[in-house]
């Protein structure tokens, strides 16, 4: 594909041997709807040294960072590790992640870290990616002889449940099959990892397995989600257990910041921020506004009455703090008020009472942590060129982060689809309806597409002629015809549209396989990893899919990655 380059072909272990699977790759400006500040980090992360303090050019540098961070690391690795311990033999630890708990315990060792929230049967794909280009950090890193650990940071104190409680997968059919589940005790502004599963989750899975096609791994799928998605279970544990399942293997440690021990470990990061809250305002603020003037959308919206932390009610409901005309800090509902006195006092006795905003959230991972590096997506990029702010004020050192692996997993039948049609991976961006009039036209009915092309040049010729002849007559006529004229030309569009619409209907078969082709690379108008679930390639592919995916892993490419299978 000629806007590609980089292909790589790699040799993998399947369940009926090995397989061949290659790579390309697609920069990110050739994307739609990336930021400007995003690509730039991409492109030339150290020209945003001004946002992002401690970028680097390429992931080899990270290990330049450890000195810093085993020199400002205050937390108990005690008692964080115990915590770790605790949470991950829950999950059901395999020996190599309670092997990298052990070794955290070292006082040398850093955690190389990503996050997201605890998404239904593990969320969309690129859950998987942030933690597999951590434990591939972690392997370039060890292979130098240094100490570092995978740490996968479960985001269960997010309150938007509507974004985690829904995935996707591709249906019997070819088509992109939604499924979701809502316990029936799930209310508003309740963080996912108090969200219990009920009998309601039975009846999703079912669905799901109605929806999707049965292969050799199917068995193999179910027992992973049945054993993980069970009625009783709170939402962010069944993530947890099915994350350590799917790549346990790797020793990957799972992280609950809801964890009374962490929030603990988390006091002086919560005093601090209390008392320097205007300040991190203003900074905030200015680092908007610099942002803004330099061409760069600023991630989160700071208003004169913002406060970085959350504040958890007796019902368990996470609340906003909104500073108050008077100085004072009301929950959103107005049915709390403190001063700023009142809430380092409970945030230094009762740390569970609060939890940090996203612009903080980092700095209180990275103080719990010895993290010399974070992997994140292109909005966790764009937060931390305004959180960095937060970092300084605080007088912590500014974690670098690393944009995760992104992949478009294309399967043979994909494939074979977009060479039929002479189309690139690309060229998928328009859309649907863009690309109909280039596959009807040069495929199915070139005849007539043909002849609409020329009744439509014959007619613009004609009147034209008509066009001259009235202008020497009286001007008015001209305008009239000008306005005759579009709408002539757009019924003949809108029949032509019409004609190549009917035209694929006809063609069952070609419609098929267009709409598969978008379902699968293109779900919902978006790149497959952010909505497609790990589940679908597993029932297709096996447990080995994972593997394949880690083996294709390259932190030195920092392009969108297409996999061919």
């Amino acid at each position: 594909m000629s806007q590609q380059s980089a292909t790589k072909v790699i040799e993998c272990r399947g369940a009926n041997g090995n397989v061949t699977i290659r790579t390309d790759t697609l920069p990110f400006s050739s994307i739609p709807g990336q930021s400007k500040l995003f690509v730039q980090y991409q492109t030339d992360p150290e020209s945003l040294r001004r946002f992002y303090p401690n970028a680097v050019r390429s992931h080899t540098q990270i290990s330049e960072r450890i000195p810093e961070v085993l020199a400002n690391y205050k937390a108990d690795r005690k008692v964080l590790c115990d915590a770790l311990e605790e949470t991950n033999k829950k999950f059901g630890a395999t020996p190599e992640t309670l092997a990298n708990i052990e070794l955290l315990r070292d006082a040398e060792t850093v955690a190389v870290v990503t996050g997201q929230q605890a998404g239904l049967f593990s969320g969309p794909l690129y859950t998987i990616y942030k933690a597999l280009s951590a434990i591939r950090m972690v392997e370039c890193l060890r292979g130098r002889g240094i100490k570092a650990v995978p740490v996968f940071w479960v985001a269960t104190e997010d309150h938007d449940f509507e974004e985690v409680s829904k995935t996707s997968f591709i249906g019997k059919k070819g088509s992109v099959l939604d499924v979701s589940n809502e316990p029936k005790r799930c209310y508003e502004n309740l963080p996912v990892g108090y969200i219990k599963l009920d009998d309601s989750i039975e009846e999703t899975i079912d669905e799901l397995f109605r929806g999707i096609s049965t292969t050799e791994f199917t068995d193999e799928l179910k027992t992973l989600v049945l054993d993980s998605w069970k009625s009783g279970e709170y939402f962010g544990d069944a993530f947890g257990v099915l994350l350590t399942r799917l790549l346990g293997r790797y020793g990957i440690i799972v992280l609950c910041p809801l964890n009374q021990a962490l929030k603990q470990l988390a006091v002086p990061m919560y005093v601090e921020a209390i008392k320097k809250s205007a300040e991190i305002v203003d900074a905030l603020q200015e680092r908007s506004r610099l942002l803004e003037s330099e061409g760069y959308a600023a991630q989160v919206l700071i208003g004169d009455d913002y406060f970085p932390l959350f504040w958890q009610a007796r019902d368990d409901t996470r609340n906003s703090l909104k500073k108050s005309k008077e100085g004072t800090f009301k929950t959103k509902d107005g049915t709390r008020e403190f001063t700023l006195h009142e809430l380092a006092e409970i945030a230094a006795s009762e740390p569970y009472r609060f939890s940090p905003s996203v612009v903080l959230r980092s700095v209180v991972q990275d103080y719990i942590l010895p993290t010399v590096c974070y992997f994140g997506g292109a909005a966790e990029i764009a937060y931390f060129a305004q959180s960095g702010e937060v970092y300084r004020i605080l007088d912590r050192p500014v974690t670098t982060i690393l944009h995760r692996q992104s992949f478009s997993v294309v399967e043979t039948k994909n494939a074979k689809t977009l060479d039929k049609y002479d189309l690139e991976f690309t060229d998928l961006f328009q859309g649907m309806e863009e690309l109909l009039p280039r596959i009807v036209e040069g495929h199915l009915n070139k005849d007539t597409a043909m002849l609409f092309a020329d009744v439509e040049e014959k007619i613009n010729s004609q009147l034209h002629r008509l066009d001259e002849n009235l202008a020497g007559i009286d001007s008015t006529l001209v305008d009239n015809l000008a306005k005759r004229r579009r709408k002539i030309l757009y019924h003949i569009a809108a029949l032509r549209n019409k004609f190549r619409h009917v035209q694929l209907r006809k063609d069952e078969t070609i419609n098929h396989r267009v709409e598969s082709l978008f379902a699968s690379l293109m779900p919902h108008g978006a790149l497959q990893e952010r909505s497609i679930n790990v589940g679908y390639f597993i029932n297709r592919y096996g447990a080995n899919f994972v593997d394949w995916v880690y083996r294709a892993t390259d932190l030195d490419d920092k392009g969108h990655r297409l996999i061919h299978l």
